[in-house]
């Protein structure tokens, strides 16, 4: 599990990199900049989502030891 939420997070940091690079700084709301930036958003939502998903995994393990 672990490895497979890391990978989740890579791919969500890579479809970051590919929307910044769709996206036109000279008019970021209009077009398809305004997809690269619901793109970035839900990407970063994504990358929390799985952070926090890790951070209670590890502290589970934890309670679980003691």
């Amino acid at each position: 599990m672990k490895i497979f939420t890391t990978l989740l997070i890579f791919i969500a940091i890579a479809l970051v990199v590919v929307n910044v690079m769709m996206l036109d700084f000279d008019r970021p709301f209009e077009g398809n900049s305004l997809v690269a930036l619901i793109g970035i958003v839900a990407s970063f939502c994504a990358i929390f989502i799985l952070l926090i998903f890790k951070m209670s995994k590890r502290i589970e393990e934890k309670m679980k030891n003691q």
